[in-house]
């Protein structure tokens, strides 16, 4: 059976290390540590943690290249996420999420894992992000806290 793709955005690598995320966000991280999952990054979420403190920049190295995708921008990526700026789904300031989200989508990753809850995890975004996949001709896409797919038996 094929591993699970999770693409991250830089929330969650940075929720490591935040008193409120870190518990969901370090469990996660042990997934892709252990190859349970594999995690889906992109060029962006690399430019993002540039100017991140050392320890947040380090967490990705904790993963083994071979449970770790790293991917370049495509023009589809820019280009759908264009689309969702053009239809208002997000405001053109907030580019970077939606070139998240058209990330993943053309990737087609099995879920989006995210704790912006304002732009991303966001139950109408979510269905207007979708909207707009299916007009352009790709897939729904899943979007989750880290909360939401970690099993919690503690």
């Amino acid at each position: 059976m094929e591993k699970l793709k999770f693409y991250i955005d830089t929330s969650v690598i940075g929720g490591c290390f935040d008193e409120e995320f870190s518990k969901w966000s370090n469990k996660l991280f042990e997934e892709f540590k252990l190859g349970n999952k594999i995690a889906v990054i992109s060029e962006l979420v690399i430019e993002e943690l540039k100017n991140a403190p050392v320890n947040i920049k380090n967490k990705l190295k904790e993963i083994p290249n071979e449970f770790l995708i790293i991917v370049e921008n495509s023009n589809s990526m820019i280009q759908l996420a264009e689309k969702y700026l053009e239809l208002k789904v997000l405001p053109e300031k907030f580019k970077d999420d939606a070139l998240h989200i058209a990330t993943a989508t053309i990737l087609n990753v099995d879920v989006l894992v995210s704790w912006n809850f304002r732009h991303l995890v966001n139950f109408n975004r979510i269905k207007q992000f979708n909207g707009v996949n299916l007009l352009c001709g790709y897939r729904e896409i899943d979007i989750r806290s880290p909360r939401e797919l970690i099993n919690n038996e503690d």
